[in-house]
C-alpha cells in the first residue's frame, strides 16, 4: 500500500526541486503565520487557533489522485471523507465539525510542497500526506508549524517528530516480521540465502535495513537486488536470485514489480516463497496473468488486518464504503485512510475534553493515545514520537474469494527479533 516509494528518480527530484521551492516559499509561510490571529477562547471555554473558523475544523489532505498511486490515493481519500461525514453526524468534537480540503499532488515533489505551503497556514493539521519523500522534504517546517501530519508512508526516516506520526510498523520492522514468517512457516532456515528485491530510495532501503538486521540475528545471507520504479520486468533479478540459490525472497517495491517477480519466478521454477511489504500488492493483480502464481506463492506483510477482516468494525466499514462508493473496489487503502482519519478524530475528541483545540492541544492529545484500536487487529501507541505506533504485522495471502482480495494467514504478531530492533531515527 503506501508508498514511500520515492525511489531514486523521485528522490533526486525531491532533493533539487524541493530545496529550491522551500527557499522560495519559506518567507510566504512565515508571513502567513505572523498574520494569524493567534489562539482564541470560544464562548464555551474551548481554546482555538489556526485552522478553526467559526465552528469548523479545517483539515488538509495532500494525496495522489492522478499519478503513480492514483488508485491508492483515491481509496485513502474517499475513506477519510466517509469518516468525516460520520464524525460530523455524531456531533464532531465539542460541536465543531471537520472539513477536508483535498489537494492532488500527482506524486510530483514540487506540487506536494506547493500544496503544503498553500494549506499549512489555514488548517489545523493533515490526516493524510501521501509520499514519504514529500513529507521528509517539509519535516522541519512541520516542526515549526506544529500542525499534526499523519503520513501515508511507513519509512522509519519519518520518525522522531511529535508532529509527524507513522501509523503502524515501519518498513524495517515489517520486513523482520515477514522474514520470521518465512522461517517459521515456509522452510527458510539458518545458513540459507535470502533474496531481497527493493526500490532504491526511502521505502526499499528502509526495508533492506530490516532484512540485514534479521540476517545477522537468524544466520541468513542477503542477496540484494536494487531496482528502480521504472523497472517492470524482473527477469534479470529472478535469474540472479536463482543462480545464487536463494531459499526465500522479500520484495519491497510496487504491485507491478511484485507481479512480474512472482510470475517470472514461477516460469523459471524458482521454487522459493516470496513475501512483499504492504505496498507491494493490489487486488487488481488478481485480474492479470500473474494471478495463478500470486495465489500459490505470494504473501504480504501488513500493518493491520485487511479490509476483509473478520471483525464487526471491518464489516461495517465494508458496508458503509460500498454504500457511499458503489462503483469503486475495496482495497487496503480504505483501511489505511479510515484508520488515519480515526486517529486524527480521536485526537480531536481528546483535545476537546481538555478544552484545547489548538495545534498544540491536538498534538498533546495524540501523545496521550497509548492504546488506540479501531477494529483492525493492532493496538496503536502514539506516546513515543521516536517509535512507530506498533511493532506488529499481519501476514496476508492473495485470495480471489476474499473481500479486498486478501485473506489472513497469520494474525497480528511481533517476532522476537523485532522486539530487539530499534529503527534508525533521522
Amino acid at each position: 500500500m503506501t508508498p514511500s516509494h520515492s525511489h531514486g528518480r523521485t528522490r533526486m527530484l525531491t532533493v533539487t526541486a524541493v530545496a529550491t521551492l522551500l527557499a522560495l516559499t519559506a518567507a510566504c509561510s512565515s508571513k502567513a503565520k505572523d498574520d494569524g490571529e493567534g489562539d482564541k477562547q470560544s464562548a464555551g471555554g474551548i481554546k482555538t487557533g489556526t485552522g478553526i473558523t467559526g465552528k469548523t475544523i479545517n483539515l488538509g489532505v495532500l494525496t495522489d489522485m492522478t499519478g503513480v498511486y492514483a488508485t491508492l490515493g483515491k481509496s485513502v481519500t474517499q475513506a477519510q471523507q466517509l469518516y468525516v461525514k460520520q464524525f460530523n453526524a455524531a456531533g464532531g468534537a465539542c460541536g465543531y465539525k471537520a472539513k477536508l480540503t483535498v489537494r492532488d499532488h500527482g506524486y510530483d515533489p514540487q506540487k506536494a510542497v506547493a500544496g503544503y505551503t498553500e494549506l499549512a497556514p489555514d488548517v489545523l493539521g493533515f490526516p493524510q500526506f501521501l509520499g514519504s519523500p514529500f513529507v521528509a522534504a517539509v519535516k522541519n517546517r512541520i516542526g515549526q508549524d506544529k500542525a499534526l501530519v499523519l503520513p501515508q508512508a511507513w519509512s522509519a526516516h519519518l520518525l522522531g517528530s511529535p508532529y509527524v506520526r507513522v501509523i503502524g510498523s515501519t518498513y524495517d520492522i515489517e520486513t523482520i516480521n515477514a522474514i520470521d514468517f518465512l522461517m517459521k512457516e515456509k522452510g527458510l532456515k539458518k545458513g540459507d540465502k535470502l533474496g531481497h528485491v527493493y526500490f532504491e530510495g526511502d521505502y526499499g532501503e528502509n526495508a533492506l535495513q530490516g532484512s540485514q538486521y534479521m540476517a545477522k540475528e537468524a544466520g541468513l545471507t542477503v542477496v540484494e537486488q536494487k531496482i528502480k520504479p521504472t523497472d517492470n520486468d524482473m527477469t534479470a533479478q529472478v535469474s540472479a536470485l536463482k543462480k545464487a540459490g536463494v531459499k526465500g525472497v522479500v520484495i519491497s517495491a510496487g504491485p507491478r514489480q511484485a507481479a512480474s517477480l512472482v510470475g517470472v519466478a514461477a516460469a523459471a521454477k524458482l521454487n522459493a516463497p516470496i513475501i512483499g511489504n504492504n505496498s507491494a500488492y493490489s487486488p487488481q493483480l488478481l485480474g492479470t496473468q500473474a494471478a495463478p502464481a500470486l495465489l500459490k506463492n505470494y504473501w504480504v506483510a501488513s500493518p493491520s488486518l485487511p479490509i476483509g477482516g473478520d471483525t464487526p468494525e471491518a464489516k461495517k466499514l465494508v458496508a458503509d464504503y460500498k454504500k457511499a462508493y458503489p462503483k469503486d473496489s475495496l482495497d487496503n487503502g480504505v483501511v489505511a485512510g479510515w484508520t488515519a482519519a480515526a486517529v486524527f478524530g480521536e485526537a480531536l475528541k481528546k483535545a476537546c475534553e481538555g478544552k484545547d483545540l489548538t495545534r498544540e492541544g491536538v498534538d498533546k492529545a495524540l501523545l496521550s493515545l497509548s492504546d488506540f484500536e479501531n477494529g483492525f487487529g493492532v493496538t496503536q501507541d502514539f506516546s513515543d514520537p521516536k517509535a512507530p505506533s506498533s511493532h506488529e504485522s499481519v501476514i496476508l495471502q492473495p485470495d480471489k474469494s476474499a473481500v479486498g482480495g486478501m485473506k489472513v494467514v497469520r494474525q497480528p504478531s511481533e517476532s522476537e527479533e523485532a522486539k530487539g530492533f530499534a529503527p534508525k531515527v533521522s
